[in-house]
């Protein structure tokens, strides 16, 4: 066995069972591809890479062999390995180029394949087979039009993009993990295609006064893992949220005020008529008197605190048909109590699904924590990262909105 396998599967086994061509063109973030074969990898994915001359010129394909444990392939001989992996035999499942150059972007959207790269997207865009393209390259050749239109065409035709990052006059390779989402998401079961999901995540602020807040140490992770699931799983994604985070492929909308996320939500609701509605947001309880100049220090404070509106009944109220996850926080309460007090919640707001925990004992601000998620059809306990108890709140609701996996995934489906 070669030691790259070593690793399989030690991430999880998302990408099990699939074959991924990593096409490498000649960009200068080809040197990021040896991390990205490794992840990949770790998903459980089998990785074979194809390089073009001048990726070669810039990376050792060497390096490629040994991140993947198979040779790649530099150039197309009688093997025909474009038409072993993506004819209508093939054994591949997705090609993803990462990364993809302006020059890559434009012969593939004009049928032009005189590199191995080139011939091997022709290939599997002929047999509807996922094709993933990661762009990098300087801005002003990603911002020239004719790139844009390239890029256009692409995307009607199915193919999938991962968006750069835009720093230092480039647009350069993304973060690695936005990679792998994609890929999860092209060759997942996605059961929430064509559903849209709305999640409320993270902590905001009651201004006190011009220069201090009240909030609370909610970190927004979960519900940054529970957009990225539901991103996994075919869903179109809103978040709306203070910890801007840059996904690529989910929108996000920037809201600092309690007021601010609750307008926010409503707006949304109205607008966008969203299948799913998820509120992992540590909302204020109460609304805070502001001051408009700074309290003096001088002397002792009385703050006047107001009770606030609930959002998730505000939501009900104006989405009577919503599938609503709502969120039950306590403090060293037993599991018991714990349970009929999310319960309560969840029946008077109608919610479908309600995640209760005692962050008292872990979970706030954490990367790990211990949630009971609790419907009509019973509660379930789960306890470890935030990542695996989105995917086991998601496991839950598919389950009580009575959704299945589609099948017979590639371009345009």
């Amino acid at each position: 066995m070669h030691p790259a396998l070593w690793i399989k599967e030690s991430k999880g086994g998302s990408l099990s069972g699939k074959r991924i061509i990593l096409g490498i063109c000649g960009s200068i973030a080809a040197v990021k591809c040896v991390e990205l074969a490794r992840e990949l990898i770790r998903h459980g994915a089998d990785v074979k890479a194809v390089m073009s001359k001048e990726a070669q010129r810039i990376l050792h394909p060497n390096a490629l062999h040994y991140a993947t444990g198979n040779l790649p392939v530099l150039e197309l001989d009688g093997a025909v390995q474009h038409v072993e992996e993506f004819g209508e035999k093939g054994q591949a499942d997705l090609l993803l180029i990462a990364p993809c150059t302006a020059n890559t972007i434009g012969k593939i959207a004009c049928g032009i394949d005189d590199t191995a790269v080139t011939t091997f997207a022709t290939t599997a865009l002929g047999s509807k087979k996922p094709v993933i393209l990661v762009p990098a390259m300087h801005e002003s050749m990603y911002k020239n039009a004719i790139v844009a239109e390239n890029i256009r065409r692409l995307k009607e035709a199915g193919v999938a993009f991962v968006e750069p990052m835009h720093s230092e006059c480039a647009a350069k390779f993304p973060n690695i993990w936005e990679i792998v989402l994609e890929c999860e998401r092209a060759l997942g079961s996605r059961p929430l295609e064509g559903k849209q999901a709305l999640i409320a995540s993270g902590a905001v602020q009651e201004d006190i006064d011009p220069i201090r807040v009240l909030t609370t140490r909610a970190s927004g992770k979960t519900g940054l893992e529970l957009a990225k699931e539901a991103y996994r799983l075919g869903a179109k994604v809103k978040i709306i949220h203070s910890n801007f985070a840059g996904f690529s492929g989910i929108e996000e909308i920037a809201v600092r005020t309690g007021k601010e996320m609750h307008d926010t939500v409503l707006k949304e609701l109205e607008k966008e008529k969203p299948d799913f509605f998820l509120i992992p947001a540590a909302l204020s309880d109460f609304n805070v008197k502001k001051s408009e100049n700074k309290i003096s220090s001088e002397k002792p404070v009385s703050l006047e605190l107001m009770p606030a509106k609930k959002l998730v009944e505000e939501a009900r109220k104006h989405s009577p048909g919503l599938f609503i996850i709502g969120f039950k926080a306590e403090t060293n309460v037993s599991g018991a109590e714990l349970v009929e007090r999310a319960t309560k919640k969840m029946t008077k707001a109608k919610m479908q699904l309600i995640v209760a925990n005692d962050v008292g004992k872990k979970g706030i601000g954490e990367d790990s924590n211990t949630v009971t998620i609790i419907s009509k059809q019973g509660q379930k306990t789960v306890s470890g990262k935030k990542e695996i108890i989105a995917k086991e709140i998601w496991k839950e609701a598919l389950k009580e909105a009575g959704l299945t996996a589609k099948t017979g995934k590639g371009l345009n489906q």
